[in-house]
């Protein structure tokens, strides 16, 4: 992988894999689909967290993917292709047919990606990607922008300052983004 040199800390890499924190979303999404999605405040927080998410695999995932895997660059277009199809269907708040394509792209990166990735890249390289994926996901939109860049190095410009205008209007409408605020 191609990423910067981390500082010395005198021991392992702190953090979660990329693995696990993407796995760890999907099963946030996949329990936020088990809720009423009839409910304004589920409705905002499906919304939110699966563009919070999708945000964060486009800026670090797909490209470790791209990097990594053999046959990585079609397996990533394949996936932002379905991304911004489900951001679409976010858009236009379509939520049955979003969780339809959320349990689809959960069972792809289960099933294909991510055990792909887990076997071609170093243990301390997907901990360094987790890390900086947790804080994409911060930072990325609550609302779907499908019009955005959706790869590298533009998408790594753009989702933030897009995220803070989102924010601000989360505030302003008092909207739900988190599970936690349910």
């Amino acid at each position: 992988m191609n990423l910067p040199p981390l500082p010395p800390t005198g021991g392992e890499t702190p953090g979660r894999s990329i693995v696990d924190l993407v796995n760890r979303q999907h099963r946030e999404l996949l329990a936020l689909l088990e809720l009423d999605r009839s409910d304004d405040k589920v409705k905002s927080v499906i919304v939110a967290a699966t563009s919070r998410h999708l945000c964060a695999e486009e800026q670090y995932l797909y490209p470790a993917i791209r990097a990594a895997v053999p046959g990585g660059e079609e397996l990533a277009d394949r996936e932002l292709a379905e991304d911004q199809a489900l951001l679409r269907l976010l858009g236009e708040e379509d939520l049955d047919s979003a969780a339809e394509a959320i349990r689809r792209h959960v069972a792809a990166d289960a099933e294909e990606l991510l055990p792909m990735l887990e076997q071609m890249v170093p243990p301390e390289d997907l901990i360094r990607l987790g890390n900086r994926m947790e804080t994409a996901a911060e930072a990325a939109p609550t609302r779907p922008h499908p019009a955005t860049p959706s790869t590298p190095p533009w998408n790594k410009v753009v989702d933030p300052l897009v995220g803070v205008v989102d924010k601000v209007r989360d505030v302003v409408t008092a909207r739900t983004t988190y599970t936690r605020d349910l």
